[in-house]
């Protein structure tokens, strides 16, 4: 079975910082350690929105997903280190956001079924 998360963060207004961050993301922008880290949690899918300097991200993950894990393994891998890092040049926090919070689950609030 496979579970849907969404995520919103926020980029810095500046277009030649947006336009860095969408190349680093274009298909041969994204470091395949990142790539690998991504599959190897059980992240199935994931893709990333942009409107304005708004990011929406769409994470489906299999049955073997934890956020605890992913986390504890992100936090001992030095290229997702050094990758969030890098992103922080382009990432702002949501104004809500709490101390180092990037990444916001989005509460699912309707669905078509």
């Amino acid at each position: 079975m496979t579970t849907r998360h969404c995520f919103a963060l926020d980029l810095k207004d500046d277009a030649e910082l947006i336009e860095q961050y969408k190349a680093y993301h274009s298909p041969n922008g994204v470091w395949p350690e990142i790539v690998d880290s991504i599959r190897v949690a059980g992240i199935e899918h994931l893709d990333i929105y942009l409107v304005g300097n708004r990011l929406f991200m769409i994470m489906e993950v299999d049955d073997s997903f934890s956020f605890a894990a992913k986390t504890q393994a992100d936090n001992s891998n030095a290229k997702v280190i050094a990758w969030e890092e890098l992103m922080w040049k382009f990432q702002q926090q949501l104004p809500w956001a709490k101390d180092n919070e990037k990444w916001l689950l989005m509460e699912n609030i309707f669905s078509l079924a």
